[in-house]
Order: structure tokens, then C-alpha cells, then sequence
């Protein structure tokens, strides 16, 4: 059997006392950084493990970190936390949290579940997930003074102005992306596919196509139709604006469920291609292959977000979110502000990343 290592051979080996072992590993704001390097190499080579129990008596920490698992929706658009929370769990691994995970099917539930985690657990720190318009989630952690950091921006008010940390994508940017390499592809009539007003995600996601569209000349009134977040939906809310006379050409939807949806619906009869001269609609060229008698045929051109797996497998061109950094930057926030390292009376701090286009057939 493998002897135990002890904080007395890391020590040794590191060439320091074992109080600056301990310092390293749970004050390390007291420890200079070239020492507590060569500490975290000597705990490297042996293989040390801290024991979280009684590291946790002696720094009034648990180093535990916890968060929702979010209910499960249709099996496409879901997956896009799943990766988040991965990512998460890595990141928090690597600052010495762990990650404990708990359900709540609303506000008030999840506000419930804070007190009895509190209570019996004692996690260092929230990080909230899906962000929304008068959330009482954030306003119970900032009255409880409980530390925490949210995936989404705070939508009830000015964001850079906001009371706590923040890490967000901003779906304005991608979605002004996808207009701009449609419309670089010669399309003219953009249609969008969102969701219901008052979704502060998708109020944003379909800011950035607006705006866009309406740089280029064309009044984005009417191209667009909100809906539920299923593919049943996006296709029914597909093939009311294809069969509009509005000469749609190409599709951007705010999420990967309805892009999916839209896809169904431009492969049905009489919607797949747009027959005619000028696939452009009301501004557009002529572009695509010849039909007979000279007729131009050009493919309905869709474009989703959030890049799932789903989307990997149909060719559907999509807006990939930087997961893996956005959990990163979360765990970063916490960091400081449980190592007591944030600017004090100043705002907190807040990353805005940007998704990035992944072009595949669809588009």
C-alpha cells in the first residue's frame, strides 16, 4: 500500500516550513508567487491531497462552488450548458473547488434551495445560469451578501452598471455576424425566427439582425416572427414567413432548435428553392445555378445558434458560444472575490465575449 503523503514532505521537498505549505495552499495572497510555484510543484510530484475537511475548519472554507442543473428542454439546445457546466467543473478544479450541482424549477424554488445548501453544505459561492428580466435570485444572494457570479447579463438593468459579476456572449454581435455573411452571399431579405418579446437573450440576438439589416436600406418590420423553442415551432413559424410575398431568401434563428425547425420547413415542397430571377427578393441579384427557361434556383440559406451537436450533424451553420472560456472567466471572478482581491467600492467586473460563425452547408 502507498504511503501517505504528508504536508511535512511537501514541505521537504519544496525546501520551505510547513506553514508556507499551508499558506500556499489556502492563503496564497501572503505567499510570494515564486514560492508558492515551487509549492505547487512539490505537491505535483507527490501526488498530495489536501484534506477539504480539515482545510475547511481551518479557513472557514469549503471550497465548494454550486450550481443548477438546468431542466431538460428538447435535447438539442440543453446541451449548451451541459457544456458550460463542464467547462466549469475543469475550471474550478484547477483553482482547488468542486462543483456541487442541485435542481430548482423556478426563482422562488432555486431561492429555497440556496438556504438549505447553505445550511447544510456551506458552498462558497453561487454561479447563475439563464438570466432574466426581474430575476429574484440575484436580488436574495446580493441581500444575503453570499458571493456569486452570473452566466448572463443582469437584463433588468444597465448591465455595466449592474451590482454583481457578470460573464455573458453577446448574441448581438453573432447574429449581426450571420446577417453580414448572408448579405456578403448576395442575399438582401433576411428573415429572423426569435422568440417571444421580453426574453432578454433573444431581445438581444434579434437586435444585432435588425440593426444589420437596416444598415444595408431594408426595414427589418415583418421579416421576423417569435415563437416557442422547439423545432415544431421554428417550422411552423419557417413556412408562415417563406410563404409570405416578402421574397425571403435566407433565415437567422436564435437558437439551433429553431434553425432545425426552419430547416424541415425549406424542404418541403414549393420552399426548398426560391425559382425566379432575382433570389434576392425585393433588393437582391441574380445568383445561383440556371433553371430551365432561365430561371435562377438558390437553396433557402439557414443559420442558428449555439453550434450543438445537432447542428455538427445536419450542416447547419451556426453561432458557436465560447463555453469553455465563459466558465473559465466565471470561476476567475469568484476567485477574486472570495480571495478578498476585488477592487473594493469600485463597480464589479463583467466579460462580454463574442461568439464566432461556424460555416457548414446550410449557409
Amino acid at each position: 500500500m502507498t504511503e501517505k503523503v504528508t504536508i511535512a514532505d511537501v514541505a521537504r521537498l519544496a525546501g520551505v516550513s510547513r506553514q508556507t505549505v499551508s499558506n500556499a495552499l489556502n492563503s496564497p495572497e501572503v505567499v510570494r508567487e515564486e514560492t508558492r510555484q515551487r509549492v505547487l510543484r512539490a505537491v505535483e510530484e507527490l501526488g498530495y491531497r489536501v484534506n477539504q475537511a480539515a482545510r475547511q475548519m481551518r479557513t472557514g472554507r469549503s471550497r465548494l462552488i454550486a450550481i443548477r442543473i438546468e431542466p431538460d428542454r428538447d435535447g438539442i439546445n440543453g446541451s449548451v450548458l451541459d457544456r458550460f457546466l463542464h467547462g466549469l467543473t475543469e475550471s474550478a478544479a484547477l483553482s482547488g473547488y468542486r462543483v456541487l450541482l442541485y435542481t430548482a424549477d423556478d426563482d422562488q424554488a432555486e431561492v429555497d434551495t440556496f438556504e438549505d445548501l447553505l445550511g447544510a453544505y456551506e458552498p462558497d459561492a453561487f454561479v447563475l445560469t439563464s438570466t432574466h428580466h426581474g430575476d429574484l435570485r440575484t436580488a436574495w444572494l446580493l441581500d444575503h451578501k453570499v458571493p456569486f457570479v452570473t452566466f448572463g447579463r443582469p437584463w433588468s438593468a444597465d448591465s455595466a452598471g449592474a451590482a454583481h459579476a457578470w460573464v455573458d456572449v453577446d448574441g448581438a454581435a453573432g447574429t449581426a455576424a450571420a446577417t453580414r455573411h448572408l448579405l456578403d452571399a448576395g442575399h438582401r431579405v433576411i428573415g429572423f425566427l426569435g422568440w417571444p418579446p421580453g426574453s432578454g437573450v433573444g431581445d438581444d440576438r434579434r437586435e444585432g439582425w435588425a440593426r444589420t439589416l437596416a444598415a444595408t436600406g431594408v426595414d427589418p418590420a415583418g421579416l421576423s416572427r417569435a415563437t416557442g423553442d422547439d423545432v415544431a415551432d421554428g417550422e411552423k413559424a419557417a413556412h408562415d414567413l417563406l410563404r409570405s410575398d416578402l421574397g425571403v431568401t435566407a433565415l437567422v434563428c436564435v437558437s439551433d432548435s429553431l434553425a432545425l425547425g426552419a430547416l424541415h420547413a425549406t424542404r418541403s415542397p414549393g420552399l426548398a428553392w426560391q425559382p425566379g430571377g432575382r433570389p434576392g427578393g425585393r433588393l437582391g441579384g441574380r445568383l445561383g445555378g440556371r433553371l430551365g427557361g432561365g430561371a435562377v434556383e438558390r437553396p433557402v440559406a439557414v443559420i442558428g445558434f449555439d453550434d450543438t451537436p445537432v447542428a455538427k450533424a445536419v450542416g447547419l451553420t451556426s453561432l458557436s458560444q465560447p463555453l469553455t472560456q465563459a466558465a473559465a472567466h466565471c470561476v476567475a471572478l469568484l476567485t477574486t472575490l472570495l480571495d478578498g482581491q476585488a477592487n473594493p467600492g469600485g463597480p464589479p467586473a463583467n466579460v462580454l465575449l463574442e461568439p464566432s460563425l461556424v460555416v457548414r452547408q446550410s449557409a
